[in-house]
């Protein structure tokens, strides 16, 4: 839990620091996020590589790696139609849309945005970035409670980048490959659901 604190400590000194124009220009015009992305997704490679145990892991979770995605696709669509129900001003299928993010607030909400106007695609950026603080606050209880999949369900879109320390942490390193490809299967559903949720 302290690891995730910190975390959430150092995304709001981030917007506090830009929203008060403190930080050098440099750095505000240069998305430096994706080179430190590939920075971590270099050290998980080398994670993985030395960590015998994850390889091995794939190999015995097949079925698991292909049925984990499914279940969180599956089970978001079914909660957001729910919930839809409850909401008069929006429909089911437009809640459904905003749940098809999986976490990819950045793509998600400029596709709303665009077919069904900024206040939808609003919401839609605040659901997910919620989606993805979530889960890097509330891995270790997850894992306590409802296994160690759970955050990898949780993070959705999110598991093949920012949430995957916290995954690797608290679930293991046997499971950082069934999080990337998890993350990367919901990845890129993101865009066809979305737009098909949006002209429904």
């Amino acid at each position: 839990m302290k690891g995730s604190l910190i975390i959430l400590a150092f995304f709001i000194a981030g917007a506090i620091a830009s929203y008060m124009g403190i930080l050098p220009q440099v750095v505000l015009d240069n998305d430096l996020s994706v080179y430190i992305l590939y920075g971590l997704m270099f050290l998980v490679g080398i994670n993985i590589g030395y960590d015998k145990k994850a390889l091995s892991a794939l190999k015995n979770n097949k079925l698991k790696v292909i049925l984990v995605p499914a279940a969180t696709l599956v089970g978001t669509l079914a909660g957001c139609a729910i919930v839809g129900l409850f909401i008069p001003r929006w429909s089911i299928f437009e809640c459904m849309a905003v749940g098809s993010g999986f976490g990819y607030y950045s793509l998600s909400s400029i596709f709303i945005t665009q077919y069904k106007g900024a206040e939808l695609g609003t919401i839609a950026l605040v659901s997910n970035i919620i989606r993805e603080l979530f889960t890097l606050l509330a891995a270790p209880l997850l894992v306590t409670y409802f296994g160690k999949l759970a955050p990898v369900s949780s993070g959705g879109a999110t598991t093949m980048d920012t949430t995957l320390p916290i995954i690797t942490k608290y679930s293991g390193p046997e499971f950082v490959i069934i999080a990337i490809f998890h993350g990367i299967t919901l990845d890129l559903t993101v865009p066809f659901l979305v737009t098909f949720f949006c002209y429904l």
